[in-house]
């Protein structure tokens, strides 16, 4: 009797495909705020060397809270992102940026 093999689709050429769809790229391109806040809540935790638990024990809350801030599922006040940057020394910066470029000047 012959084994069945399986066959997987690398993730790259599956993401290749999918960058070709307008719609997936407008849906994608939606969650890009999402993803580069819960990237730097991540990245700063890490640069403190620091545990959920731990950034939690000094923010005074749960660290499921702070799992909640990392997964990107959410939109957290100011004053919450200040405790954060308290709670891994670092320093809380927010910024307006031009959604598209804009024209030259003449």
């Amino acid at each position: 009797m012959k084994k069945k093999e399986r066959m997987f689709i690398p993730v790259e050429e599956s993401f290749a495909k999918w960058h070709k769809d307008p719609a997936y790229m407008k849906e994608y391109n939606a969650l890009e705020e999402e993803f580069a806040l819960a990237d730097a809540f991540i990245k700063a935790r890490a640069e403190a060397r620091l545990t959920q638990q731990q950034v939690a024990r000094k923010m005074r809350t749960t660290q499921a809270v702070i799992a909640r801030l990392e997964s990107g599922r959410f939109k957290p006040s100011t004053r919450t992102l200040e405790r954060f940057a308290k709670a891994t020394g670092t320093k809380l910066r927010i910024a307006f940026e031009p959604d598209k470029p804009r024209p030259a000047a003449r």
